[in-house]
């Protein structure tokens, strides 16, 4: 049975969704988990449901326009959460620890590999997702001195050994146009540690689970309805 971590967005106190990571387009999350678009309410939904972990991205604070660290804490006494919350260095990731049980180390806004070897070396693992963001299936990252192609990534990767990766295909967010492929097998060495995102459909489910991954970020077809959160079997 795959693992299927709901995917929820942040903005202005409400969850929101989009498409392909275009910010300014991002419209209040319609969802069969609640009637309107409260993240405690989805949240607490959602465990209802099944689910046993939740990532959450706080929009205002990667775009820093704000925060949602008072929903954030609360949802994850609730269930645990996975939170990107635009973590750039060291101190940052040591701050929003108190909010969340896990945090995610995004190549978007990190600011160099040095920090991530930083928070590796300071933090136990089981509190650090490192997630590979791409965009156009090149590395995507806000930071000049963040500056190593895809494959240089992946041999940081190795040194690393996180215990989770998510490989996020910015792109392919919210229009559910299915799995990058091709990314997917640029990263085989690493796919039991992989957590998918990007574009999942449920006709995606079978084939994921077959090469050896076992959890997936989904938005857009859970909040629809369209793939069950812990019904699915294989």
């Amino acid at each position: 049975m795959l693992n299927i971590i709901p995917v929820m967005d942040l903005m202005n106190g409400i969850a929101v969704t989009g498409k392909s990571g275009n910010r300014n387009s991002y419209l209040p999350l319609k969802t069969i988990f609640s009637p309107n678009s409260n993240p405690y309410s989805i949240a607490k939904s959602l465990k209802i449901s099944g689910a046993n972990e939740l990532y959450i991205a706080d929009l205002d604070i990667i775009e820093k326009k704000g925060h949602n660290l008072n929903s954030i804490k609360m949802m994850n006494s609730l269930i645990p959460l996975i939170l990107d919350a635009g973590i750039k260095n060291l101190n940052s990731f040591r701050f929003f620890l108190d909010f969340a049980y896990k945090i995610i180390v995004a190549t978007e806004t990190i600011e160099s590999i040095e920090e991530i070897h930083k928070i590796f070396d300071k933090f136990p693992k089981e509190r650090i997702v490192v997630s590979v963001d791409i965009k156009n299936n090149n590395l995507y990252t806000n930071s000049e001195d963040f500056n190593l192609s895809l494959d240089e990534f992946k041999k940081e990767l190795m040194a690393i050994s996180p215990n989770e990766i998510i490989l996020l295909d910015i792109s392919r967010v919210g229009n559910e146009g299915g799995i990058n492929i091709g990314l997917i097998n640029r990263f085989k060495e690493f796919k039991d540690k992989l957590i998918l995102g990007g574009g999942m459909r449920k006709e995606d489910l079978n084939f994921t689970e077959n090469l050896g991954i076992k959890k997936v970020l989904v938005g857009t077809g859970l909040h629809k309805g369209e793939i069950p959160l812990n019904s699915y079997k294989l």
